[in-house]
């Protein structure tokens, strides 16, 4: 059996944070059906800004139960065509910012989503998996703990 020493095992749930949003502990599903990651989002309403293509969102956080909004703003990166697993089609905004698991952080795109009805507000996808050269093992969870960040000031409001 091959292994590959510079790749991280991660479970089928992790904890992750995105530090260029101010959202500093969310649980992600691990989804390697998916091509893209998805952030549970809605109010979704583009804008411009010196000349470049924006989003402002309503970021949700923690589960179901447990609700919590703060507004975002992000750089528009595209608007990309989802299609799900029932066929479904929808046209969603992306935008791109830095994922941190673990020790390991890298730039992600996500596309908003509401996933209101879903039990993680966070799915990851295989693009995200394989720029962070990781590995499912999906037995575990949260095998790479809670993020431990501190969040900037400057985004622990509106942007």
């Amino acid at each position: 059996m091959k292994t590959f020493d510079h790749l991280a095992v991660i479970g089928l749930r992790e904890w992750i944070a995105l530090p260029e949003l101010g959202l500093a502990r969310l649980r992600a599903k691990i989804d390697t059906g998916a091509a893209t990651s998805t952030l549970h989002a809605s109010d979704i309403e583009p804008f411009e800004r010196d000349g470049q293509r924006w989003v402002r969102f309503t970021a949700h956080l923690g589960s179901r139960v447990q609700r919590q909004h703060r507004q975002r703003e992000a750089l528009l990166v595209d608007l990309k065509t989802i299609r799900s697993s029932t066929g479904h089609t929808q046209t969603r905004y992306v935008i791109r910012t830095e994922l941190v698991l673990g020790d390991r952080h890298w730039p992600v795109e996500f596309t908003l989503a509401c996933r209101q009805t879903m039990r993680y507000r966070v799915l990851l996808g295989a693009k995200a998996l394989i720029a962070g050269q990781l590995v499912v093992n999906p037995a575990l969870a949260y095998v790479q703990g809670k993020p431990q960040l501190a969040v900037p000031a400057t985004l622990s409001g509106v942007r």
